[in-house]
């Protein structure tokens, strides 16, 4: 499956960056997530508990950076696994612009594969699902950035 997408943040691209690679933003912003570690410049870890359609699994998974390029983004490639109910892995590409008035847009290109009993769903479940963990992480996301609490799951 295959995500696209933007949004505006009305923040500087430097403090959306910085956000970006904040483990406690993170944590704030990913959906369902426990915990986020940065293991190292490069690399986190995170504990995340999903709900997708009659199923909910608590993943753990590792993340890596690459292709940086401070403070105009990067690209994420992580993998997790939910135990019986399967795994989880994609990347995407994130890319930071300059807007008017102080503000950042944030571009995504995301690609993500399921296996197990999640992939037993469907894809229009597991597309649709994926859409609005992304949708919630990214109103989250700009939620804290632009110094609000995030909202309530």
């Amino acid at each position: 499956m295959d995500l696209t997408g933007e949004v505006r943040l009305a923040a500087p691209r430097e403090t959306v960056w910085r956000a970006l690679n904040d483990p406690e933003i993170l944590r704030q912003a990913i959906p369902g997530c426990e915990s986020v570690e940065k293991l190292s410049d490069t690399e986190f870890s995170a504990k995340v508990v999903l709900k997708i359609g009659p199923m909910k699994a608590k993943f753990a998974g590792k993340g890596t950076l690459s292709d940086l390029n401070p403070p105009n983004g990067y690209t994420i490639t992580g993998e997790g696994q939910g135990g019986v109910a399967g795994f989880g892995k994609g990347s995407a590409k994130v890319e930071l612009v300059d807007e008017e008035g102080g503000a950042t847009l944030l571009r995504y290109n995301a690609a993500a594969q399921v296996g197990g009993k999640i992939a037993q769903l469907g894809a229009r479940l597991i597309d649709a699902t994926a859409k609005k963990l992304a949708d919630e992480f990214f109103t989250k996301f700009a939620a804290v950035v632009n110094g609000q609490s995030a909202p309530a799951a």
